[in-house]
């Protein structure tokens, strides 16, 4: 009960964030311009740029299925549509949506372990979070900013760097983590022992999620796994980064690609803020200040951040709207599977899994004098 009320309040203070934010966004802007901009946006391209948009959430099944493979196959019906409803719960819940992904393959696919699916959106949130820094920081080496912008562009590409660093050293621990699971492993399962305040159930999670954890990242050491999940991303984000050209084009922004990834670097900044709604407020904000940047004046700047925002979520709410409908995804079900009890009972049967294993181990191995 204390939890869920916790949760309640988390979810009440960060709409209140997203209403603070979208109150500062939009205190200054003239809405009759900003209507007039989206009323004269082309069609044609939007509807073209939604198109690649759900293209882009093809690929990410695609990709997911190929981080599952160390851990079990999954049909890619099955991966699409979490993949889609999950995002739809981004959309609607924020962050605090992202759960809903992992728990529906699960729900559409009992082969597919609830823990395996959590783990392995983790490993796609830093496949992501490194793919646009690297676009970012990348297309900052020939990208021409406006004139009289000398100073504010170079702290971007400072920033750029910065940002690329710290997502390659990111990416080396966790390749010193897969090459060193084990003894990392044994280490923290000899030190919890000694811990006994600490639930039993506590340490079989994290032991588990940290076993899951090595097994999903073998696509960091195994050269054919790593090129292929590289190549899936690679798509995702030429997808994303074209159909968010396409909205720039369709509001008459005469600018190329370099500066769809420029604009690309700034709304991932806005997307972190864990607001409901998509990063509600933050998203828009954050993908405004790039276009002013840039030059757009702050109403076309607005409409494009907002429609953009649509473009990029609307698909996956209707998917998912779609999927609830038919009668694939029982909300019901789907709460119980998120409350802490199912967590905790997933938890133990991954360390009763965990046990087993290693006891058949150990009876294999076992010398007759033993």
């Amino acid at each position: 009960m204390k939890s869920s009320s916790r949760k309640y309040i988390e979810f009440g203070a960060l709409c209140g964030l997203a209403v603070g934010i979208l109150w500062w966004f939009g205190r200054k802007l003239d809405w009759g311009e900003v209507r007039l901009a989206v009323s004269q946006s082309n069609r044609y391209l939007l509807g073209l740029a939604v198109l690649l948009i759900c293209i882009a959430y093809l690929f990410r099944a695609c990709r997911w299925g190929a981080l599952l493979a160390p851990l079990g196959p999954t049909r890619l019906s099955h991966l699409f549509a979490a993949t889609t409803v999950g995002f739809g719960a981004v959309f609607l819940l924020g962050r605090m949506g992202e759960v809903v992904r992992p728990v529906v393959l699960p729900m559409r696919d009992p082969g597919v372990r609830a823990s395996s699916s959590f783990v392995t959106i983790m490993v796609e949130r830093i496949y992501d979070m490194m793919a646009v820094v690297v676009l970012f920081a990348v297309n900052l080496l020939w990208f021409t900013p406006p004139t009289n912008s000398g100073a504010e562009f170079s702290r971007v590409r400072i920033a750029g760097i910065v940002l690329l660093l710290l997502s390659i050293a990111g990416v080396a621990g966790l390749t010193w983590f897969r090459r060193r699971s084990s003894s990392i492993i044994g280490w923290f399962e000899r030190h919890l022992d000694r811990l006994r305040f600490i639930p039993e159930r506590f340490r079989r999670a994290l032991i588990g999620v940290l076993e899951q954890l090595a097994k999903a990242l073998r696509v960091l050491v195994d050269a054919r796994e790593l090129a292929v999940t590289i190549a899936w991303t690679a798509l995702v984000w030429s997808g994303i980064a074209l159909a968010n050209w396409l909205v720039l084009r369709a509001f008459g922004l005469r600018f190329g690609i370099s500066e769809a990834i420029f604009i690309l670097g700034w709304s991932l900044v806005g997307s972190l803020v864990p607001t409901p709604g998509g990063a509600a407020g933050a998203f828009h904000a954050a993908t405004a200040a790039g276009l002013i940047f840039l030059g757009v004046d702050r109403e076309a700047a607005a409409a494009v951040s907002i429609v953009m925002h649509v473009v990029d979520f609307g698909p996956a709410v209707v998917f998912g709207f779609f999927y609830f409908v038919r009668g694939d995804i029982n909300l019901t079900r789907l709460r119980s599977m998120m409350s802490p009890e199912a967590v905790e009972h997933a938890a133990e049967d991954e360390g009763i899994v965990r046990d087993e294993l290693l006891l058949k181990h150990h009876l294999e191995t076992a010398t007759p004098s033993e």
